[in-house]
């Protein structure tokens, strides 16, 4: 009897050593539920007819009605080709910067310079997409940016008219605001590595990059995945403001520029139908899920410890 005694104060001392990260979480559990949970009651409204003065619960049900308005537009295909394909370059381009810069980074040893350059890393991810677009505009500008000023100044480029420079400079764009953010993700885990592994590989006669190749590389695997597949969820979202804030919002742009996300703001704008916004929501959540199942399932036939679940 006193072994039982025994078993259940104790479970009752492991029940309580847990309340202070319980009341810890309840912030974060708050605000998932009021910002990922509480929405799915608007899921309706994509097959809706919404009225404001009916309400959510009161307008007519239309169907699929909403979803026509995506694939039946003469710009169907253009804008889902501009969200598919820049995001898949900017998954790929992502890694591949966001690795090579935290290697990079990792081998700082002056801690003062470590902190000047993870500030300016950091600086454009932390910038206001406002902010982003006015910066530049003030290197393309026709009459007083910097590029004509200095580089074309005998043949002044239309940077806001001829749209064939323009995947260039959303990719640079993009690249430069969220490398730091990648950068930190892929450094937390290099710093995670045991410098015991590199030491024996010193010791064997490895160069710099062979330890790169063969410890620092494959120990980022499980990482690299991990942000890929997450990323592949997104594939069919896009960033507004790079999109729309970026070019200024300029229509000569729209085959290059032209996304699912920038598509709905100006078709909201013409229509005011927010059953047409709540479809193309709709649409890019199940895609996404599709995509991020799909991707998790190939990875787990392949590396079953680097899939998420």
């Amino acid at each position: 009897m006193s072994n039982n005694v025994g078993k259940t104060g104790k479970n009752k001392t492991n029940w309580k050593h847990w309340i202070p990260l319980y009341i810890m979480a309840i912030p974060g559990f708050t605000y998932l539920f009021i910002n990922n949970y509480m929405p799915l009651y608007g899921l309706q409204l994509a097959f809706k007819n919404y009225s404001f003065k009916k309400g959510i619960t009161g307008s007519q049900w239309v169907g699929f009605k909403n979803f026509k308005f995506l694939f039946a537009s003469d710009d169907a295909f253009i804008m889902i080709r501009n969200t598919l394909c820049y995001n898949i370059v900017w998954i790929i381009v992502g890694v591949v910067f966001g690795v090579s810069v935290a290697i990079l980074f990792n081998e700082i040893r002056n801690r003062f310079a470590k902190k000047i350059y993870q500030t300016v890393i950091l600086l454009p991810y932390l910038m206001s997409m406002v902010v982003v677009a006015y910066l530049v505009y003030a290197f393309l500008a026709t009459d007083t940016g910097l590029f004509n000023n200095v580089f074309f100044k005998d043949n002044p480029i239309q940077w806001y008219v001829e749209s064939k420079y323009w995947p260039f400079i959303l990719t640079f764009v993009n690249q430069w605001k969220g490398i730091g953010f990648g950068m930190v993700l892929y450094l937390s885990t290099i710093l995670g590595i045991d410098n015991s592994l590199y030491e024996a590989a010193m010791l064997d006669g490895a160069s710099k990059w062979q330890q790169i190749r063969l410890i620092t590389l494959p120990l980022l695997r499980p990482t690299i995945v991990m942000l890929m597949i997450m990323n592949i969820g997104q594939i069919f979202r896009s960033d507004f403001g790079l999109f729309y804030q970026v070019p200024m919002m300029q229509t000569a742009l729209n085959d290059v520029t032209q996304t699912i996300d920038t598509y709905v703001y100006r078709a909201l704008l013409v229509n005011n139908n927010f059953g047409m916004s709540a479809a193309a929501s709709f649409v890019q959540s199940v895609v996404g899920f599709i995509f991020i199942v799909a991707a998790n399932a190939l990875v787990r036939r392949l590396d079953e410890n680097s899939s998420l679940f």
